[in-house]
């Protein structure tokens, strides 16, 4: 090890003999690791960026696209909207609280370093089968964390999703989606500019907690990364209140040049990312810095990733308004360095120079790799799943059981833990296809959700990335909403393996497909890889965070049945497809099959279907038709209001696929009965199938002549499902 420095930082031999070439010598400690950090697939996206380079990043409404703290679109009325997603998968699994308490921290700083107030949090959960007790503590710490912060903060967390598989037992993934709200003229950067312009450090004092996190998060877990603990974080919610407001008091005072969270690796990517983004550089004396440790070295200070720390470049002469605002929200605001037109990054420790490098060497010129890819042998081995393949007896029990899955029940065990209506602007809380956020003051709102099925991406990742964003689109749709943007946060086994490579290559390529078809540009987002523990990699999981906004409070829809003797309509058609399906893994434990396809013409007109058919107020209840078929999809709607249904099909496929296939582009709507005729003209004139399919009746759940049980018994097993799997 003391002959190959390299290895500690996460670096290779290679890349170490560039670092040599590119200084005309050989790093300092605190310079290696500096580009340990910098050069990590975290913050630098080494093994990615080629590949995320081929994502749409324009339209209409996009008024900041990637390479901020937080991508922005707008929303009219001068207003907009921020939002992003990130991971805290390492953390979280050696130290579930407060790995998913810092990842809900971090992103809330990106959303307001922007100029936003943090209004909602989503977030996207995977975990191991609930049998394991491992698991059990996984996901009871993550849970807590996120609630304990999100609570703490006074932030709501609003919406998201939770699945369960045996593929995120080693590593569970814990994603986090912030969404904020703010006027256009107040958009904040992170830019350094200015030659003689101050260096400032805000915030929380510095500790040795979180060092080397970028680096933790760009390698895989091992049965030995429990002594990473270290590289976790500590956060304090109500330090990042202080630090929220005193931020956006700052902001509004025109007294800024740029702003920065010290997210992952801290000081270091903080100054090196604004000053290269600013074509300047930037000195810093790190013996200003406040810390809370003694003795702390030059590369224990710049790789820290203490929470609550931001990073500013004040205009000339607006120092003390800085230190004036931040003391009185009780915060550190001290001048730690300037800038400079040099590009160089230069940290001194008082008078003795620690490191001194091009600050666009660390930000943006890391080595870029066009990794290998091969097709997984698993897919050349998939075969059709029929109807015959899946053996069934009684599909009362078939549907009970599927209720009672862990990724199908309901949330309530984990939702009813985050207070959703903090702030008094949440419409539609967890539970509903997407949240709804008012907008306080005006006519409108915005829908929010996450979306991705692990599953289709395993056995299809092309499809599975492209479902991901049309799923996404249709729940916001179903919200009444119409969908904007997305924010995607990608994650993926070792990206030095051919066939995982491959998975995320057609992932972003479905993605992207699926973005220009729908017209939702990328703004912004999150790679991790090495998602791997020593039983494998997890399923290829590309999150999609999207954004849609309702023209009018009067649009917004959620998914249950309103009132009996309503019409039940599906727009859209079911196939003979079980492949990949929940009820095949209920059935056979284990992710198989055909994917179902995916039309994206069909998908955008049967979107614009529901939307007009909302926007005309002629829609009740809509609710995509996803994971567990439509027999599952209607049972959901049925358990709001405890009404059940009447259903009658004749379609020519088998009744397996009928009740449990998993076909795309299909919405569950119910209607008053006299507007039958205006909801088929809609549709007609869209060329849309549609069917009428029963009618809202009694207690009772009957499906054609398959499945007759009481809603309360169906609600009764979704409903205490994993509560009862604690």
């Amino acid at each position: 090890m003391l002959n190959k420095p390299w290895l500690k930082e996460g670096l290779t031999q290679k890349e170490y003999e560039l670092i040599v070439e590119l200084l005309d010598r050989k790093p300092t400690t605190t310079e290696l690791g500096i580009f340990g950090v910098m050069w990590s697939e975290h913050c630098s996206y080494k093994n990615s960026k080629l590949v995320l380079k081929t994502l749409p990043t324009e339209g209409e409404c996009v008024l900041q696209g990637p390479g901020e703290n937080a991508g922005i679109i707008d929303i009219g009325d001068d207003q907009a909207i921020s939002f992003k997603i990130e991971s805290h998968n390492h953390p979280s699994a050696v130290e579930p609280f407060q790995g998913a308490a810092t990842g809900v921290g971090g992103i809330i700083r990106d959303i307001f370093t922007m100029g936003a107030r943090p209004i909602a949090n989503l977030n996207s959960l995977r975990f191991g089968n609930l049998n394991n007790d491992k698991v059990k503590y996984l996901f009871k710490g993550v849970v807590s964390g996120i609630s304990s912060y999100g609570n703490s903060i006074g932030i709501p967390t609003v919406g998201g999703e939770v699945y369960f598989s045996p593929a995120y037992e080693g590593n569970p993934l814990v994603n986090v989606m912030s969404v904020g709200l703010l006027n256009q003229k107040n958009i904040a950067t992170a830019t350094a500019k200015g030659e003689g312009n101050s260096v400032m450090v805000v915030g929380a004092a510095t500790g040795r907690d979180g060092i080397k996190g970028a680096s933790f998060a760009s390698d895989e877990l091992t049965e030995d990364s429990e002594k990473d603990r270290p590289a976790v974080q500590v956060g304090d919610p109500f330090m990042e209140k202080l630090l929220l407001e005193a931020s956006l008091e700052l902001i509004k005072t025109d007294s800024l040049i740029g702003i920065q969270d010290m997210g992952a690796a801290g000081l270091t990517s903080s100054s090196a990312e604004m000053a290269s983004r600013g074509n300047s550089g930037i000195e810093i004396d790190i013996s200003k810095v406040p810390t809370r440790e003694k003795n702390m070295t030059s590369y224990e200070i710049m790789l820290s990733e203490s929470q609550e720390r931001m990073l500013i470049i004040p205009k000339k002469g607006k120092e003390e308004v800085v230190k004036k605002v931040f003391n009185k929200w009780g915060l550190h605001a001290e001048v730690v360095g300037r800038v400079t037109n040099d590009g160089m990054l230069r940290i001194f420790n008082g008078e003795n120079k620690v490191a001194e490098i091009s600050a666009k060497m660390l930000a943006d010129e890391a080595p870029e790799y066009k990794r290998e890819t091969k097709i997984p042998e698993y897919i050349n081995n998939i075969e059709e799943i029929t109807s015959e393949d899946i053996k069934s007896e009684d599909y009362n029990t078939d549907l009970l059981n599927l209720l009672s899955s862990p990724t199908i029940a309901s949330k309530k065990w984990v939702y009813e833990q985050y207070d959703y209506m903090v702030m008094t602007n949440t419409i539609v809380g967890p539970g509903s296809d997407a949240a709804v956020i008012r907008i306080k003051g005006k006519d409108k709102a915005i829908a929010l959700n996450t979306d991705c099925n692990g599953k289709y991406c395993y056995l299809n990742p092309w499809r599975g990335g492209a479902i991901a964003v049309a799923e996404a689109a249709r729940n916001i749709v179903c919200s009444g909403g119409k969908p904007l943007a997305i924010t995607d946060g990608l994650n993926f086994g070792n990206p030095m393996d051919p066939e995982i490579y491959w998975q995320f290559k057609n992932s972003v390529e479905g993605i992207t497909k699926a973005c220009k078809e729908l017209d939702t540009p990328v703004i912004g987002g999150n790679v991790s890889f090495y998602n791997e523990s020593p039983k494998g990699a997890i399923y290829p999981t590309p999150i999609i965070g999207m954004v849609g906004l309702l023209d009018s409070l009067e649009d917004q829809t959620t998914m249950d049945f309103k009132d009996e003797g309503d019409l039940i309509y599906l727009i859209g058609q079911s196939g003979e497809e079980l492949g990949g399906s929940e009820y095949l893994k209920v059935k056979k434990g284990k992710a198989d099959g055909y994917v179902p396809q995916l039309n994206l013409n069909l998908e955008k007109r049967v979107q614009k279907t529901v939307r007009e058919a909302i926007k005309n107020n002629i829609i009740k209840s809509a609710h995509d038709c996803s994971e567990g078929g439509l027999a599952v999809n209607l049972a959901e709607s049925c358990f709001g209001n405890n009404l059940g249904v009447n259903i009658e099909i004749n379609e020519k496929i088998s009744d397996k696929a009928l009740l449990f296939g998993e076909s795309q582009s299909r919405i569950i709507v119910s209607i008053n009965k006299n507007k039958a005729s205006k909801l088929e003209n809609i549709a007609v004139k869209n060329c849309v199938p549609y069917e009428h399919i029963g009618v809202v009746k009694g207690k009772q759940f009957k499906f054609n002549n398959l499945i007759n049980l009481d809603v309360e018994e169906l609600k009764a097993k979704w409903d205490t499902a994993i509560e009862k799997s604690l």
